[in-house]
């Protein structure tokens, strides 16, 4: 592959030195041990004959899992469990079968083919069209809350991307999407940020909603988004309130107020009040930043 038609010799040093060695092999999980033969066993072969530079041929090995047929078994046309392909994307497109491959289970793990999870999956891609679309999109700065969000979002699906944790990663940009619907006004960065994000799992819609902010040039070549960790401390955090062990109500909070000032203002909220009234506090516990709880008879 790296230099096919050379008859003078096995192939160029400098082709060899500029293709090896492979930056990423991955293979099904089925066939491990013949891709290790194929791979790994000649190149070994050739590096102790002086004919290849490196002994070892990929820098990084991977093994996926396999989808299963509905019943939990290998798909086979003998047990009429194949799923097509053409059918699905027909019926749902293209991102979402692509997305839905990736959220059914671990990379490295079989997984099952569940029809009616699928829906699920689609749901998600129309709630992220209609998120762009239907909002209010504004050149304006992100409050605190939202800077978290998005800074949080951008760190943990970089990181689970690189780990090829490929189905967190889809949950993750759910619970992003969940937190930008409860916003009648999103803010152009952090749509972009979020089409950035989805755009190597659903490679088509993401193009069209790029194009749908106004920009003419392709997503897949903009730049990776970047988190900044002076946004990664939460200040405003939600604080449950509990009346002996059960939880009455919940108050958001600065992380950094004093003990005092967050117990009095949880006496104080409208639930715990009514809980409080009339009652002798024994005892007044505080977890700081998770939570408060007051013990009474």
């Amino acid at each position: 592959y790296i230099d096919p038609k050379n008859d003078k010799e096995f192939a160029d040093p400098d082709k060899l030195r500029y293709w090896m060695p492979v930056d990423w092999y991955n293979g099904g999980m089925e066939h491990t041990t013949l891709h290790l033969l194929y791979s790994r066993f000649w190149n070994k072969f050739l590096y102790d004959c002086g004919l290849v530079p490196v002994s070892e041929p990929y820098l990084k090995r991977t093994s996926h899992g396999m989808v299963l047929g509905e019943g939990g078994e290998k798909m086979s046309k003998s047990r009429g469990n194949v799923i097509n392909p053409d059918d699905v994307v027909e019926q749902y497109g293209a991102d979402v079968f692509r997305m839905y491959e990736m959220f059914i289970g671990p990379f490295d793990q079989s997984a099952a083919w569940d029809t009616k999870g699928i829906v699920g999956i689609d749901r998600f891609i129309k709630k992220v069209w209609r998120l762009i679309t239907e909002s209010e999109i504004k050149n304006v700065d992100n409050d605190e809350k939202q800077l978290f969000i998005l800074h949080n979002t951008i760190k943990l699906v970089s990181e689970q991307i690189d780990t090829l944790d490929l189905n967190t990663t889809i949950s993750q940009l759910m619970i992003f999407v969940n937190e930008l619907s409860k916003y009648e006004t999103i803010t152009k960065s952090t749509a972009e940020v979020l089409i950035k994000l989805l755009s190597p799992l659903a490679p088509h819609i993401s193009e069209e909603l790029w194009q749908y902010l106004g920009y003419h040039d392709i997503i897949a070549y903009q730049s990776w988004p970047k988190y900044e960790e002076k946004y990664l401390k939460k200040k405003i955090i939600v604080i449950p309130i509990q009346i002996n062990g059960k939880v009455r109500d919940t108050i958001e909070i600065d992380s950094e107020s004093s003990r005092e000032h967050i117990l009095s203002s949880a006496k104080n909220s409208k639930n715990a009040a009514k809980y409080l009234k009339e009652k002798e506090l024994i005892k007044e516990i505080y977890v700081p930043n998770k939570i408060i709880n007051f013990v009474v008879r």
